[in-house]
């Protein structure tokens, strides 16, 4: 097996794929990557058995097609020592499984593995298929990804939730703290259906697709989903069980509306969470009339913070606390100029919109659960 590719051409790829190669893996041969040689076509793949994510390269020349399992470490190492200059693989797939890597004077000698001991990527029976833009479902991942929740005894709230119905569809993300439901009137599937993806191959995805402008081809079944876009392929298992009702925990009156600037408002929250206690990194959000004051106190430590802003306010006057941290979040994901919180009670969840969003076929909603004040 011999063929001689860009060696930054070689690294982008490597490094897009390989973020799916575990630190410590059970399996020895998870630790490489897979190279596959056909004529004139390369595809490498990484893989941890639950989600494997294949690359094509285009290469310079070949010779002698074949398959051998490199370590991925060394490779990479290597590879990002060089300038763009063409490098030549020289690989005995047959008995050491030796490879020596030729690059402008220098020459390098490891070994890789037969390839046959590597997992083979699943396929997919009875499946169902659609299309959608990549910048739809990057959004999407971006908008929702954080919420996901860390719980290893409630997995499927350590995913992302997604429905598919001929309306539209939903991306719904929850750790029991807050909750984003991101909706699109502009995707509809044929056939209804829902899975829970992983937080791993989204990550992947949200990496990848911020660069794609094409369709993403999604294939799915009751155990995987298959995304098929640019020179990129990723499967992966989907996580098994059922997933809260969470339209039921969204407060469907709330009287009160508060309509502020996003970026004082974000800024604000950001300088008064300092002097708040960094276990609970709790603010009190009290409304009166059109004034919005944040305070935030860390009695440990006899910190203090106050600032006041003006607002466009309807209902009655409020005290509410939030968690900032995840305020923060919430706002640095919303891009409009205004947003709208709306609350019902201080002990009740509050909703964080956008106002004036120029994509009519996009509905976010962000919930997050109020923390108990101190007295």
């Amino acid at each position: 097996m011999k063929f001689i590719v860009s060696s930054t051409l070689l690294l982008r790829q490597l490094q897009a794929i390989g973020g799916v190669i575990n630190s410590s893996n059970t399996l020895p041969i998870l630790d490489n990557f897979l190279f596959v040689l056909d004529q004139d076509k390369l595809t490498i793949s990484a893989s941890d058995l639950e989600t494997t994510m294949t690359a094509k390269v285009e290469i310079i020349k070949s010779e002698k097609p074949g398959s051998i399992a490199i370590p991925s470490k060394i490779l990479l190492e290597t590879l990002k020592t060089f300038a763009d200059i063409p490098i030549t693989f020289t690989i005995d797939t047959k008995s050491t499984f030796s490879i020596e890597i030729f690059a402008g004077e220098g020459k390098y000698k490891l070994t890789g593995h037969n390839a046959e001991e590597f997992p083979k990527t699943p396929t997919l029976e009875s499946s169902s298929s659609l299309e959608i833009d990549c910048n739809i479902i990057a959004d999407a991942i971006n908008t929702t990804l954080f919420a996901t929740g860390n719980d290893e005894l409630r997995p499927v709230m350590s995913g992302v939730f997604c429905q598919l119905s001929s309306e539209n569809f939903t991306f719904v993300a929850t750790d029991a703290h807050k909750l984003v439901r991101y909706r699109r009137t502009d995707c509809k599937s044929e056939e209804s259906a829902s899975f829970i993806l992983p937080k791993k191959p989204l990550t992947q995805l949200k990496n990848l697709l911020a660069h794609e402008d094409s369709k993403v081809k999604i294939e799915y079944n009751t155990t995987n989903a298959f995304f098929e876009f640019g020179n990129y392929n990723l499967i992966c298992r989907l996580i098994d069980g059922k997933y809260p009702n969470y339209e039921a925990v969204i407060p469907a009156e709330n009287p009160n509306k508060l309509t502020i600037e996003r970026i004082p408002f974000l800024n604000s929250i950001k300088r008064v969470s300092i002097f708040s206690n960094q276990s609970t990194h709790q603010v009190r959000f009290k409304v009166n009339g059109k004034e919005l004051t944040l305070s935030a106190e860390d009695l440990d430590f006899s910190n203090e913070a106050k600032e006041r802003l003006t607002c466009q306010y309807e209902g009655e006057d409020m005290e509410i606390g939030f968690n900032s941290k995840f305020v923060l979040e919430m706002l640095n994901i919303i891009s409009t100029d205004e947003v709208c919180l709306e609350m019902s009670a201080p002990n009740r969840a509050g909703l964080l919109l956008p106002v004036n969003n120029e994509n009519k076929s996009e509905d976010m909603l962000m919930l997050v659960m109020p923390v108990m004040l101190n007295s």
